[in-house]
């Protein structure tokens, strides 16, 4: 399966939708670089259309991702009345296609309460849609907020709804077959933020996903660009920086509550990350 996956922020976008019928014999638009994502969701009939190499027969409930830099084409009339929605966006952030094998997440994934974690969202080129009638419900909506669009507020809806047209495309992609790897550390990298306080080791990782911990490791590299534990380090390392920032307990019982065991090691490991002590590093917020 072919995804589009985009960086943000900034997120995606809503520029325009519609809802449209192709009688019998009637086709789609013969497109090169058109110059926005477009998004098509068929209601009922079939409609048959190519990118590039690929050819699609997206029937009632499936949905078409075009690129905005490739030509799209028909590759035949609709035999049978089609309703189609329509919809164009675009991105201001980083975006790439995709194949099975894809590529490491972007970031490390490792929360910084002061700092805005940039992230990846994985949109399927085509698909069959998990909840079709949530997303005909929602594009319905942005059709008629169209005749409002010279309103603030209509256009604020507007890229509301819109996310949520993304989430049930999001949802409408099996992970599992799709992206093995990126599963596996996802779920790695979940076990070790629920359990950051414990002793980890990596049998216990192990233990706990019921995969070798070779593997573990090589799916974390990949997705997250370090091993299990550089990524329990990085997070103890942050849920440390929130406690300095927003408590008053003292180090060690900071450096107890993030799963370092000796005070000394902490503030050794803090200052080498960070480039000044635990206590340095609380006064910046302190005022003092």
């Amino acid at each position: 399966m072919s995804v589009i996956r985009f960086i943000a922020p900034p997120l995606p976008h809503y520029i325009a939708s519609g809802f449209g019928l192709f009688r019998p014999g009637q086709k789609h638009l013969n497109r090169k670089a058109f110059g926005v994502f477009d998004l098509l969701v068929v209601q009922s009939g079939c409609l048959y259309i190519g990118e590039e190499d690929r050819h699609y027969e997206a029937q009632a409930g499936h949905a078409v991702l075009l690129r905005p830099d490739l030509h799209h084409y028909p590759t035949q009339g609709c035999e049978t009345d089609t309703w189609v929605f329509w919809l164009h966006f675009d991105t201001g952030g980083e975006w790439s296609g995709e194949k099975e094998d894809a590529p490491a997440a972007y970031g490390d994934g490792v929360f910084d309460a002061l700092h805005v974690q940039p992230f990846a969202m994985l949109l399927p080129q085509f698909v069959r849609l998990l909840q079709p009638g949530a997303m005909y419900e929602k594009l319905r909506q942005l059709n008629e907020l169209e005749r409002h669009a010279h309103n603030d507020w209509a256009r604020w809806r507007c890229q509301l709804l819109f996310a949520q047209v993304l989430e049930l495309l999001n949802a409408s992609l099996d992970l599992d077959p799709v992206l093995p790897g990126a599963n596996i550390a996802d779920r790695a990298a979940s076990y070790l933020r629920q359990h950051y306080q414990e002793d980890i080791t990596a049998e216990v990782l192990g233990d706990a996903l019921n995969f070798h911990p070779v593997y573990i490791a090589r799916c974390m590299q990949k997705e997250f660009g370090c091993s299990p534990f550089d990524y329990l380090l990085r997070y103890r390392l942050a849920q440390a920086k929130r406690l300095l920032q927003q408590t008053d307990l003292p180090v060690a019982r900071i450096a107890e509550e993030t799963g370092f065991r000796q005070p000394s090691y902490f503030s050794s490991i803090f200052a080498k990350h960070e480039g000044l002590s635990p206590r340095a590093y609380r006064r910046r917020f302190s005022g003092q």
